[in-house]
């Protein structure tokens, strides 16, 4: 026992001190108990906030809201199964219940960790790597900006791959099993972008290892391997069925999934796919000469902001230009704007180099491929032969927008490569001298050139700025010393880029002279690498992000508007907020208290996109008024608060129409909507003819119809006319998932007004109900149990089974895996 608590105690103090860290970099606001002000994630809890109360005050959770964009599912805003809880555990078990934003940082610093061990690197190399790759700016950039999803995706990657490198190296059931767990994990995080973008590592590594296996003459253990690795990514998707199923299905009706039906603006529209428009998906992406932020990070002057906010700015503007830094903006680079560079850190970069000229392996051809292939791709627009072919030939690259964010596979590569390149430096110093040398003299010497011929690196002008300046001559001057003040933002930085290469160059020189021991070398460039990314996302992610806990418990304080709109006690009508700064299409403040026309959110529904640009930009009032909008929120007219204009013409939930006007297609039924009257026409596609009887419109004194009972997911109306007559509801048609009944019966749900729902009605008295139900959620919830279960009974054998201290292992040793993987040498192999 005491053997093993000897063994296991440097694995123990590595968690521990990866828990100080996580501490240490949010000191002292966490322990003041301020929490992140995060824009994202406040945007997430408005369009929530529905099927939450819905939840806390029934119990039931409802797959449909009507806070956004006039109703749509919640598959996408807030994914909840009955699977989650189960899932959820362990998300917290694994980060051992610290503190948040602490945890996310740990969970990043402990998954790196595991797998540089299932490499087959000692813990202390692996405690480096773990920071290297937890620490690059993008990931504390996006835990800033709340994209907290995607930070836990990239968190359960490295642990996933650690799971696939024991199956190769022969440890079947053990690599399975981890490689399933944080699959599961990984998947559920919900940020398939990211789960996407690690394919290409995926496929590079089973690349390597089967190179490895084939020298070795070893191929049934590769077949093995591959075939226990895809019975985890089965039980890995299993488990997250119901969400990836219908993220799928409804992906198909969002913007994401495909273009509009609409074709009379889009004919010889070049961008025409089925997934995003190439302008849309391109819009972010990196420049070339940007890509030197993984060594230099104001490389394009960092995040965009005021200009005045960088004090070398501030120092090096001419006294004129000065008054006018508050207004210019600090990021010069190719991108509409940016939250933060990508930087993976001067040392990284340094040993990265090291690493592509001394480590002998196919896992480093591997590492260097996925790192080339992701600066390409994050290119974008600026690279358009390779990101033409990935949108036209590669499934699923079309669906996802900002390339550049793919920059997140060589901010994994390129730790992994300098781990390996540190460890034979440590291992083998002769052998990594000349190495050394020459990517010392490549990283410092960048540094150097662009310290003092910053120019090579480009403008300090966006192209945005030179045309600014191209029509109007007068602003030359101004900007020429706004140029002069940004050059000295990039000096600065190369500078420090340079220290910091240099005296990682000094420590590892004097290792190399014997007058450093390997210990006191490896802590001082732990202590290096921690403080130069540390220092780095300090500029991001900082004591200013933080508010006091209280703030957030109301995060959108009730406006006086709000209040007099709720006094309304109607239970379903709609407000349109024409106040928000950024718009009522790209705000989910009006979500949070109110049904709203407008919202937050990514994935809208294709169809009302089309509705958004063709006729609610224009404000077209029959649109507005068939979505039963009855309030405006407009700004006062001094602009010191908010007006609430009541809309008498509101058609209300539901009403009967006069007349059913046929359309061939989108276009027309689209064109129809600039001429029609809402309260009589009913414009419907041919396609539904089935569904709707054209001639049930006759009205007769005394018909009505009615809204008598509201839930997200279920409404029910009542019902009288004295002849059969067609309705037409005032909520989005959706494709699948809503259950329409009439007296209890079934019926069949038509689309009418290109987003609206319509219904034949019989003579007499009637209920209706729509209720959003998917009958996909029960099947799809018990695989996803099954699934789960298997995984963690497969866990649970694994941990009996070491307990029991059985000797006999049915698998390759690790060590020898981890010699034939990084080495590749007979030599090595008797090791």
């Amino acid at each position: 026992m005491k053997e093993k608590l000897s063994k296991a105690l440097p694995y123990i103090v590595s968690i521990l001190f990866f828990i100080v860290i996580s501490y240490a970099y949010f000191t002292p606001d966490i322990f003041e108990g301020k929490v992140l002000f995060q824009n994202d994630i406040q945007q997430g809890i408005a369009l929530g906030e529905e099927a939450r109360a819905f939840k806390e005050a029934t119990g039931e959770t409802s797959r449909w809201t009507n806070s956004a964009f006039s109703g749509m599912p919640t598959f996408q805003i807030s994914p909840s199964y009955s699977s989650y809880p189960v899932i959820r555990f362990l998300d917290h078990l694994y980060s051992l219940w610290i503190a948040y934003p602490a945890s996310l940082v740990f969970i990043m610093l402990t998954g790196f960790f595991i797998f540089m061990l299932a490499m087959g690197v000692k813990w202390h190399y692996a405690v480096i790597g773990a920071i290297a790759y937890a620490f690059s700016s993008y990931f504390f950039i996006i835990i800033e900006a709340g994209h907290i999803w995607k930070f836990i995706t990239l968190a359960y990657i490295p642990p996933t791959l650690a799971g696939i490198v024991l199956a190769y190296k022969g440890r079947y059931w053990l690599g399975g099993s981890i490689a399933a767990l944080f699959a599961m994990l990984q998947i559920a995080s919900n940020h398939i972008q990211m789960t996407y973008y690690f394919l290409f590592v995926i496929v590079a590594f089973v690349i390597a290892f089967a190179v490895v296996l084939w020298q070795q003459k070893e191929m049934p253990r590769f077949w093995k391997a591959s075939g226990v690795l895809a019975v985890a990514a089965v039980l890995a998707v299993g488990a997250n069925l119901p969400n990836l199923y219908h993220t799928q299905k409804y992906s198909k009706e969002t913007m994401r999934g495909g273009h509009s039906e609409l074709t009379s603006e889009n004919k010889n529209d070049e961008n025409t796919s089925d997934g995003l428009n190439k302008d849309y998906i391109t819009q972010w992406s990196y420049g070339k000469m940007e890509t030197f932020s993984l060594l230099i990070p104001n490389i394009k002057g960092g995040a965009s902001g005021a200009l005045s906010s960088q004090k070398a700015a501030a120092e090096a503007a001419p006294a004129e230009v000065r008054p006018y830094l508050s207004q210019v903006n600090s990021y010069w680079g190719d991108q509409p704007g940016t939250s933060g560079p990508v930087y993976a850190g001067a040392i990284i970069c340094l040993l990265f180099i090291m690493g592509c000229i001394t480590v002998k392996s196919p896992v480093k051809w591997a590492l260097v491929a996925a790192t080339l292939l992701s600066i390409l791709l994050s290119w974008g627009k600026n690279f358009m032969p390779l990101t033409d072919w990935f949108i036209d030939y590669f499934p699923m690259y079309n669906k996802f927008r900002t390339v550049s964010s793919i920059l997140v596979v060589a901010e994994f590569c390129m730790p992994v490569l300098a781990v390996l390149a540190l460890k034979q430096l440590m291992e083998d110093p002769e052998k990594s001298r000349r190495a050394f040398y020459i990517a010392a003299g490549i990283t410092g010497g960048i540094a150097l050139v662009a310290y003092i011929f910053p120019g090579i690196f480009g403008p300090f002008m966006s192209v945005y700025e030179f045309d600014m300046v191209g029509s109007e001559p007068a602003l030359a001057q101004l900007f020429a010393g706004i140029e002069e003040a940004r050059k000295a933002v990039f000096t600065a930085d190369a500078l420090r880029t340079l220290l910091f290469v240099v005296a990682a160059s000094v420590a590892i020189w004097l290792y190399l002279q014997k007058k450093l021991s390997s210990r006191w070398t490896l802590l001082l460039l732990c202590a290096l690498v921690l403080v130069d990314m540390g220092l780095v996302n300090k500029r991001y992610l900082n004591s200013d992000c933080f508010v006091e806990n209280r703030r957030m418990s109301n995060p959108f304080p009730m406006t006086d508007a709000d209040r007099l709109i709720l006094q309304d006690p109607d239970p379903n009508y709609r407000v349109f907020n024409l106040a928000s700064p950024s718009g009522p299409f790209n705000d989910a403040r009006t979500s949070y208290y109110h049904k709203s026309i407008g919202g937050y959110h990514a994935a809208k529904l294709t169809r009302y996109q089309d509705l958004i640009d063709r006729q609610l930009s224009k404000m077209n009032p029959e649109v507005i008024n068939m979505l039963n909008t009855k309030y405006y929120i407009v700004p006062s007219q001094d602009g010191t608060a908010l007006q609430v204009i009541p809309n008498p013409d509101a058609l209300g939930n539901a009403w009967f129409v006069d007349e059913v006007m046929w359309v061939d297609n989108a276009d027309a039924e689209m064109a129809a909507l600039d001429t029609f009257e809402a309260s009589r026409t009913a414009v419907v596609d041919k396609q539904f003819k089935e569904r709707i009887d054209a001639m049930a419109v006759n009205a007769t004194p005394g018909d009505s119809i009615a809204l008598v009972e509201y839930k997200p997911n279920q409404l029910r109306y009542v019902s009288r006319s004295a002849q059969p007559r067609v309705a037409v509801f005032s909520e989005v048609y959706f494709p699948w998932g809503w259950q329409a009944s009439i007296d209890g019966q079934p019926v069949e749900i038509a689309r009418a007004d290109y987003v609206l729902r319509a219904l034949t009605i019989p003579a007499g008295s009637h209920e209706i109900v729509f209720r959003f139900e998917p009958a996909s959620i029960a099947i799809t919830e018990g695989v996803s149990f099954a699934s789960i279960g298997i995984i963690l009974l497969s866990l649970v054998a694994i941990v009996v089974y070491s307990l029991i201290g059985n000797k006999k292992q049915n698998y390759v040793s690790p060590t020898l895996g981890q010699q034939k993987l990084l080495h590749n040498t007979k030599k090595h192999d008797k090791e």
